[in-house]
């Protein structure tokens, strides 16, 4: 029992010693494929594991970084090396035994853990592959024929299981959305699947494609790789990409409303969308609630262009489907939001005054879906007529700056939430400074 013990803290010891405490090398004789080394965790305790085609007749030799050294073997199981047994050695080599093994080599006093993989005794021959019916909407699964491919397994020192990636390929193309061109281009992905039973699942792809499995990566090393490949499968699978671009308005006396999409009316929004392959129908919705329970407008077109003038929050999305309507997909929703009506009128302005310090009368003003405006003088001439509440009027009259003095708009607009103006008041024509046109009338 105590022997034991020791034991097993030297093999603790082992776990965290550098490297250089465990310089020797391994080589194997009567192999017919080179030994595949592959160099595990630290934390495993382990050198490194080796991958050989087989064991049946292979020596392994240590070569010790001391050539006066004492070289002696021993074996251990998925126990661990708690319950190592000695191995008969020559010279430092030993003939290995079938099967997975581990294996101690004390050099003098240091140790160095090994674990070897007898890769006959995993054996892979696919023969086939091909698209079950059961893919889906989400998944495509595929059916192997022949011997699948186990996890290959390696124990620690400790006995704690470890599994080796067999690596073995699955290649086949599907579509990937590419932001520069707001479309899906074609391209190859490859899956790494540790190991193969008769089903494998993978992502749906998005165009029609074939599956090639190829490996594993030991017989890809050792030139005997498997390959295989299914008949095309039709994409099932829809994916939708959507953008909204809205018409921006740089108007200085419209009053802002803070929102994503929207604002103040009319808002005009171009909705754009781009799909895969499989996607056969699409429809655009816009509905009052965000549950789509009720969709007051439908567009069937890829893209179109739409103008908010209803105040409240509309809701827009895509939704697309393949020929059957098994698989659909929704683009993210878009809220728009258009803001309550206002406008207010100024009551006076200096035309000919400072250039560009109001030197002009407009309406402040937002969410006015139609707007009409009349200005008078006096004796009731009209000096302007505006229909868009960005317009303004200068104080010109047949091209001239009217005098100062007191002149009148007529004001009759609708908002997006429905409100009706009907505005009528002063507007004040300021001089500053010496009268431009003193020698005119007032039209």
């Amino acid at each position: 029992m105590l022997r034991r013990q020791l034991f097993l803290f030297l093999l603790s010891a082992i776990a965290m010693a550098p490297a250089s405490l465990t310089a020797g090398n391994v080589t194997f004789g009567g192999l017919t494929a080179d030994a595949i080394k592959i160099d595990p965790a630290a934390t495993t305790g382990l050198r490194a594991v080796f991958v050989l085609p087989h064991t049946q007749g292979v020596t392994a030799t240590y070569t010790p970084s001391d050539p006066n050294a004492i070289v002696s073997w021993q074996k251990f199981s998925a126990l661990g090396g708690g319950h190592a047994e000695p191995v008969e050695s020559h010279d430092g080599t030993i003939r290995l035994t079938s099967g997975d093994m581990g294996y101690i080599v004390t050099e003098d006093t240091k140790m160095t853990c090994y674990w070897i993989v007898d890769y006959s005794g995993h054996p892979c021959e696919i023969s086939g592959i091909a698209v079950s019916s059961e893919s889906d909407c989400s998944s495509a699964i595929l059916e192997t024929t022949g011997t699948g491919a186990d996890a290959i397994k390696y124990y620690t020192i400790n006995g704690v299981p470890q599994t080796l990636s067999r690596e073995f390929e699955l290649t086949y193309r599907t579509l990937e959305f590419d932001e520069a061109s707001f479309s899906y281009t074609e391209i190859s992905k490859t899956d790494i699947l540790d190991q193969i039973g008769q089903t494998i699942i993978t992502d749906a792809p998005l165009c029609a494609t074939d599956f090639c499995l190829t490996g594993d990566r030991f017989m890809r090393q050792w030139g005997e790789e498997i390959s295989v490949t299914s008949d095309t499968m039709e994409p099932l699978a829809v994916q939708a990409t959507t953008r909204a671009t809205q018409t921006t308005r740089e108007v200085d006396n419209e009053q802002k409303v803070e929102t994503n999409l929207g604002g103040s009316a009319p808002c005009e929004i171009r909705f754009e969308s781009a799909v895969t392959d499989a996607a056969i129908y699409r429809r655009w919705e816009i509905a009052r609630d965000s549950e789509f329970n009720i969709v007051t407008l439908q567009y069937n077109e890829p893209d179109f262009t739409y103008t908010f003038r209803e105040q409240g929050t509309s809701y827009v999305r895509l939704v697309c489907a393949n020929a059957s309507g098994e698989c659909e997909a929704y683009s993210e929703t878009y809220e728009v939001f258009v803001g309550e009506s206002a406008l207010k009128c100024p009551n006076a302005f200096s035309p000919g005054g400072s250039p560009g310090v109001n030197d002009e009368w407009r309406v402040s003003y937002k969410s006015i879906i139609s707007f009409e405006c009349h200005i008078f003088n006096r004796w009731g001439q009209q000096l302007a007529h505006l229909t868009d509440p960005s317009q303004g009027w200068d104080g010109k009259s047949n091209g001239k700056i009217v005098p100062a003095g007191v002149y009148f708009y007529v004001i009759s607009a609708k908002g997006a939430d429905g409100r009706k103006y009907k505005l009528k008041g002063d507007i004040n024509v300021v001089r500053q400074g010496r009268d431009i046109n003193s020698s005119s009338s007032e039209q």
